[in-house]
């Protein structure tokens, strides 16, 4: 396993279980927004949202029009 599939890896993991959220997460793992969404999508991972990510994802949206 490359360091970069392990840091994805452990993104993933403390993502799933609420220590890291969806913006550190992302970061650790070196993704994109809608990438690392993927990703935790493809494992059945659900989305857990606080006002970080609330923020962010308004960010994202604004970036986006």
């Amino acid at each position: 396993m490359s360091e970069q599939e392990l840091k994805i890896e452990l993104a993933v993991m403390l993502y799933a279980q609420k220590h890291l959220s969806f913006g550190q997460a992302r970061k650790l793992a070196g993704m994109g927004y809608f990438e690392f969404e993927k990703l935790l999508f493809d494992r059945n991972i659900p989305a857990h949202y606080d006002v970080e990510e609330f923020e962010e994802y308004l960010k994202t949206i604004e970036k986006m029009r």
